[in-house]
């Protein structure tokens, strides 16, 4: 068996807009890559975009000692179980009910919940200490509930801001696309600067209304933390997330492929 501090890992966070792939080398996260989720991309079209990409950062994909995988894209799954295979020559391991992740889930139906979620919930729980709140910017914007016993007890999904604005751009015909950013001024000038003002601070209203009733209800919140791509955007015009944390999702995943591995 390889040693713990010595092995290579490679863990991936495939979600519904991005896909994140980090190497550990023992507890050290040594690169990791963010690509477009892409459903039709086959094993050998991403065996031949990642292993020169990580070459050119000197690691090497064929020495990876083991992989572990958060998917909330199941078409995705069997793809990347031949990724591990054929080019990493090791197995795929998924995050999914049974294997242990040291979080008790007291959700309804525990299988509903994504495997994303679960993930942050471990390393916010470990990092941060409970009770504590991850909201997670991606495809959806997710607020994840520890309580003070650390376990995990549901939380609040909502349109994440993406979602929101493409809906805007695509309904109202005579508005067009911008970019997601903090405006310059609150009231907008000309109509691109009022779509961006509306987007940021509208979607920041949102963020800080669930947290406001949530800080209510948990007045002994130790910490809120984002995480996602535009975490640190909404996150510089919240009044409540104090902690962003890019990583979060990988820590996750390497704390349960530890504990994984020592069951």
């Amino acid at each position: 068996m390889v040693e713990a501090g010595s092995e290579q890992i490679v863990l991936i966070d495939a979600g519904n807009t991005n896909t994140v792939f980090g190497v550990y080398r023992g507890d050290e996260l040594v690169e990791h890559l963010r690509l477009s989720t892409d459903r039709e991309r086959t094993a050998d079209e991403y065996g031949a975009l990642l292993l020169p990409l990580f070459a050119r950062l000197g690691l090497d994909l064929a020495a990876t000692d083991a992989m572990m995988i958060s998917s909330v894209v199941p078409p995705l799954n069997s793809t990347m179980e031949t990724l591990a295979r054929d080019y990493l020559h090791t197995s795929a391991v998924f995050i999914e009910p049974g294997l242990p992740t040291g979080l008790p889930i007291r959700y309804d139906n525990p299988a509903e919940v994504g495997a994303d979620r679960i993930v942050n919930s471990v390393a916010a729980l470990e990092l941060y200490g409970a009770p504590v709140v991850v909201v997670d910017f991606g495809t959806a914007t997710t607020f994840d509930v520890i309580n003070a016993n650390g376990e995990y007890i549901g939380g609040v999904i909502a349109p994440g801001i993406g979602i929101s604005a493409e809906a805007l751009f695509s309904r109202a015909s005579r508005l067009y696309r911008v970019d997601v950013r903090k405006p310059t001024t609150l009231v907008g000038s000309n109509t691109s600067n009022a779509m961006q003002s509306g987007i940021y601070y509208g979607y920041i209203g949102l963020v800080d209304g669930i947290l406001a009733r949530l800080l209510k209800e948990f007045t002994d919140l130790q910490s809120v933390v984002a995480t996602g791509g535009l975490a640190t955007l909404i996150a510089e015009g919240s009044k409540y997330i104090r902690e962003v944390n890019p990583m979060l999702t990988l820590v996750g995943l390497k704390l349960i492929y530890d504990r994984h591995r020592a069951s």
